[in-house]
């Protein structure tokens, strides 16, 4: 089967994932209101094409906190990239070193830090934090990242409980015994309740800054008023996230919130935007309305499904082309 667009590979995904797997990448919270809107958001907005100007020359390359990337598409972060393939994280930092792009790794990966890092050397990677009710392993989270050469701290802000995902409860998930979330093995083998931390404020990226001289980009932010807060607390980026529709439903698509964010920030930070992203013209919208680059994220799972890291770079290069040409056809 030819692989054209995005969505042949979902249909492969779906097709040839295990129900478990394919329903835990797929879920969202509640009704999935939010999942769907972030995708249909995309298709209401419109372009003004202007003609007769000379696109014979683009270049799509760009740079986030300092880093050259090859085009305006990273890669977000997502948990237990395993259940795609086994190779898992690794071949996702491959595929994005041979991408040159961004690749932002997950707390809750089925690959160690010093794996994903190995893998890929010399690539641009960030590492996706959440702040755990056991603060010395979220502290020894973030000096191995940094040690291990990775550049940014992404720290996600939405998950202060884990939204409830309709399917996921219906099929029991749990990870496969063979897999692990490795980055934490020993940090929580005796919890008994959730590890994450529901007390975690603004003060708390203080707290961070004093660990690190890692940049530190928020995930998470919907609003103005946020955007503000983010900026005022000294982080350098935020990316608008509402973690896929994954967590609050109901809440707006993220390319809606990306105009308040930006308008907010008014250049002070990077402002990033996830969520939703399924063709190379939706990377232009989220461009021309303010967003510095894009992450994917389930994309990136399909990809993996179908290939591995040979099907994750055949879904980068296709948002890559369908970004060029969108460019050029809108002048």
């Amino acid at each position: 089967m030819a692989m054209v667009c995005l969505s042949d590979f979902e249909a492969y995904a779906k097709k040839y994932l295990p129900k478990i797997a394919w329903d835990y990448f797929a879920a969202g919270a509640d009704d999935c209101t939010t999942r769907d809107e972030n995708i249909l958001a995309y298709k209401r907005i419109r372009f003004r094409p202007r003609m007769l100007r000379d696109v014979s020359m683009m270049d799509i390359r760009t740079k986030i906190l300092g880093s050259e990337i090859s085009f305006p598409v990273g890669i977000a972060p997502t948990g237990f990239h395993q259940l795609a393939w086994p190779d898992g994280e690794k071949s996702t930092a491959r595929a994005a070193r041979a991408m040159n792009t961004c690749y932002i790794a997950s707390t809750y990966s089925t690959c160690t830090l010093e794996e994903i890092s190995a893998a890929a050397p010399g690539g641009l990677r960030w590492f996706q934090l959440y702040i755990h009710r056991n603060r010395a392993a979220s502290q020894q989270l973030v000096q191995r990242a940094e040690a291990l050469r990775f550049q940014g701290l992404v720290l996600t802000t939405d998950v202060p409980y884990t939204g409830k995902r309709r399917d996921d409860v219906r099929n029991g998930f749990r990870l496969p015994p063979h897999m692990k979330v490795k980055n934490l093995e020993r940090a929580f083998e005796v919890c008994k309740v959730s590890p994450l931390d529901p007390s975690v404020t603004w003060n708390d990226i203080y707290w961070l800054r004093s660990l690190t001289r890692l940049p530190i980009i928020i995930k998470g932010i919907l609003t103005r008023e946020d955007a503000e807060l983010a900026v005022r607390h000294g982080v350098q980026g935020i990316i608008v996230s509402n973690h896929g529709g994954r967590q609050l439903d109901e809440g707006p698509a993220t390319i809606d919130a990306l105009v308040e964010v930006v308008e907010a920030v008014r250049g002070r930070v990077e402002v990033y935007v996830d969520g939703g992203i399924r063709k190379g013209s939706d990377v232009l919208k989220a461009l021309a309305l303010g967003a510095k680059c894009v992450f994917i994220g389930r994309p990136a799972l399909w990809g993996l499904a179908y290939k591995g890291e040979e099907g994750l770079q055949d879904v980068l290069r296709i948002l890559q082309n369908e970004f060029r040409l969108s460019m050029a056809l809108a002048g």
